[in-house]
């Protein structure tokens, strides 16, 4: 009798064991691939936010679940590559955060599931339609057009004597021709005078700037665009020295000193991300999940910038803002 406890219980401790072995093997657990444009030293909130998603939906990095990032440090050119490096790890999942990275992905496997956290993917040729994706891309998107239309009402609503706007936008971007129409159709409703700026990184801050002086521009707005959103430190350095109320297309810019943002809900957006991903994770395929629009959107307003440059945001533009920086 005694034997037979002894035997069970040590049977028991070797299955535990084992267990555990399999639990720690990482061939095991899922991987996702999170692709970004950026830097992996860089702004961190959609990634921050993206493991928040999954924490609440059960997820924990390294426990149950496996994340490979790969970044393009700001050269979007690398992107390609990288993705068909995420292709050969044979990841379960890739998660990307810009149209660029989206497309990169998507020339690179029409089988591995792709999950896009924000662009206009029907603009960019990368689905179908948003109720019938086809293929292997599914997520979320913004509409960008309009909220670049919108960018532009806010911007003169809050000031209304700024008549000659700059336009920042990144022309490499798939989203970039359907961002200006909307934005033009905005300015001549509004009887504004457009002047439309090209930046494709870091190199053209000092160019563009420098035209807008000339030209004595009285305001800017910045479309969407991942190439802003690495650089974003240094274009809100750019606006604030120039002096010029800017609005952006995200919250990431006011954190980092901007002046002003009206764009989906960060949080939001990359819950709903880490929702699709548990899905598709469970067998759902991504052709079967319509991509998605964000229904929550936010006016963010940082006064201490405003003081800085030495601007005056009317009480009624406040009065709307979602949140605002004191």
């Amino acid at each position: 009798m005694v034997k037979k406890v002894l035997c069970a219980a040590l049977c028991a401790v070797l299955f535990s064991a084992t267990d555990c072995v399999i639990a720690q093997q990482p061939g095991k657990f899922p991987r996702i691939a999170f692709l970004g444009a950026g830097s992996s030293s860089g702004p961190s909130s959609a990634r921050e936010y993206f493991l928040q998603g999954l924490r609440e939906l059960g997820y924990t990095e390294g426990e149950n679940i496996q994340i490979v990032y790969r970044y393009a440090e700001g050269d979007s050119g690398r992107l390609p590559d990288l993705a068909a490096e995420l292709v050969r790890l044979k990841v379960d999942v890739i998660v990307v955060a810009s149209a660029l990275s989206a497309s990169a992905a998507k020339n690179a496997t029409k089988t591995i599931p792709i999950v896009m956290a924000g662009s206009d993917p029907v603009g960019g040729g990368l689905v179908d339609t948003l109720a019938q994706p086809g293929g292997n891309l599914t997520g979320l998107t913004v509409p960008s057009p309009e909220l670049a239309g919108k960018q532009l009402e806010l911007l003169k609503e809050t000031f209304p004597k700024s008549s000659r706007i700059a336009v920042l936008r990144n022309p490499a971007s798939p989203v970039a021709k359907p961002q200006l129409k909307e934005i033009e159709r905005a300015g001549r409703s509004l009887g504004l005078q457009l002047s439309i700026l090209d930046a494709q990184g870091l190199k053209d801050f000092d160019k563009v700037f420098a035209i807008m002086k000339q030209d004595s521009v009285q305001a800017v707005s910045v479309l969407s665009s991942a190439i802003f959103v690495v650089h974003s430190n240094q274009l809100v350095d750019f606006s604030s020295k120039a002096r010029l109320p800017t609005i952006y297309p995200q919250s990431d810019f006011v954190s980092a000193g901007g002046l002003m943002s009206y764009g989906s809900v960060r949080l939001e957006l990359w819950r709903r991300t880490a929702v699709i991903v548990d899905k598709i994770l469970k067998g759902v395929k991504p052709a079967d999940l319509p991509v998605e629009q964000p229904t929550k959107f936010e006016l963010v307003i940082n006064l201490r910038t405003a003081k800085q440059i030495g601007l005056t945001i009317p009480p009624n533009v406040l009065a709307r803002a979602d949140r605002v920086i004191k």
